[in-house]
């Protein structure tokens, strides 16, 4: 199979991520193997191919917002018809014994494995993933429509959880990209006030087509405090600016895997009032499920910018630069009839 591979660790324009030929892969007991359709281009493969996140494996296929058909069966898995689509995620395992597991919060498990990090991803014709982490998707969306939920849509969702929002609430959102624009439809649906800091004109123009209060740059301020906030920007400068802008009680979420230092917090300034600051961690398949099922009952739709296969490196380098608005998605040949 064709397979984009991170040769190195680099920053993308330096040719990180090559495209070779590798051999296909067989499912093993309880996987499936599916032919892919579509793959999501997400920040976290930007992070995996530039080295701001440590390698767990050598030459790893980066992606994990996977689509595709299921073509081959592992000994012993039967939740998944070969010819049924399915979605691959971001979380790939968990371990099911530790104590984070155990008390039902696996996307803190002490031994857990990622798509496209710690195993092969979907930037390739064919992947494998443990048939118990894969997703059914909703009928009605498309392959383009579908990836960008499989990551960007459930980690929002649980960011957006994370915010502590509540319906009614004012949500102010930093940075506006592909998952971004995908909790802000959730967080509207439940009636917030939505304000967004972001850099880029089309993502601020995304932003007001939404339906967004108030849409600002990153040296702005929302003009009323805040009940919740989201960071999506990888930026650690960033975070005591968000946390200056929420109300008493108010809770800033960090949404990514990967955030740059944080400066010094001034306790009476960004914290006091009961004003809170949390990460988000993977997510849990409750998630995942209860994301898509939201996904479907309130017609979110993902804005897009499709790439051919054997343009994944300069998708890449378009994330890097900032050159989009919404998410972009890797599209394959649509596979042959099982």
């Amino acid at each position: 199979m064709h397979a984009w591979v991170v040769e190195r660790q680099a920053p993308i324009d330096q040719r990180a991520l090559q495209l070779v030929e590798l051999p296909d892969p067989e499912p093993a007991p309880g996987e499936v193997r599916v032919r892919v359709r579509a793959c999501g281009v997400c920040r976290t493969d930007l992070h995996i191919v530039e080295g701001d996140l440590a390698p767990q494996r050598e030459g790893v296929i980066p992606g994990h917002e996977v689509v595709g058909v299921v073509d081959r069966l592992g000994a012993g898995a039967h939740r998944f018809q070969v010819g049924e689509r399915l979605g691959i995620p971001w979380l790939r395992s968990t371990c099911g014994r530790c104590r984070p597991c155990r008390r039902g919060a696996e996307n803190l498990c002490e031994r857990p494995e990622f798509t496209g990090w710690t195993h092969h991803g979907g930037y390739a014709e064919f992947a494998v993933a443990p048939e118990a982490y894969a997703y059914r998707l909703p009928p009605g969306l498309d392959d383009e429509q579908a990836a960008p939920l499989l990551c960007a849509g459930i980690i929002g969702y649980r960011a957006l959880c994370r915010s502590g929002f509540v319906p009614g609430d004012r949500l102010g959102i930093w940075g506006f990209g592909g998952s971004a624009h995908l909790t802000a439809q959730v967080a509207l649906a439940m009636g917030a006030e939505l304000y967004v800091v972001t850099r880029g004109g089309a993502s601020r123009g995304l932003a007001r087509s939404l339906g967004a209060t108030w849409v600002g740059q990153l040296e702005e301020r929302p003009p009323v405090p805040l009940d919740a906030a989201i960071s999506f920007v990888p930026v650690g400068d960033l975070v005591p600016d968000a946390l200056g802008c929420l109300g008493p009680g108010g809770t800033l979420a960090l949404a990514g895997i990967h955030v740059s230092d944080i400066p010094p917090l001034d306790y009476q300034r960004h914290l006091f009032g009961e004003r809170q600051l949390r990460s988000v961690t993977a997510n849990t398949r409750t998630d995942g499920e209860a994301f898509l099922a939201i996904a479907e009952r309130i017609g979110v739709t993902a804005t897009t910018v499709t790439y051919p296969f054997g343009a994944a490196d300069e998708a890449l380098a378009d994330l890097a630069h900032g050159r989009f608005a919404g998410a972009g998605v890797l599209r394959l040949e649509d596979p042959e009839t099982p």
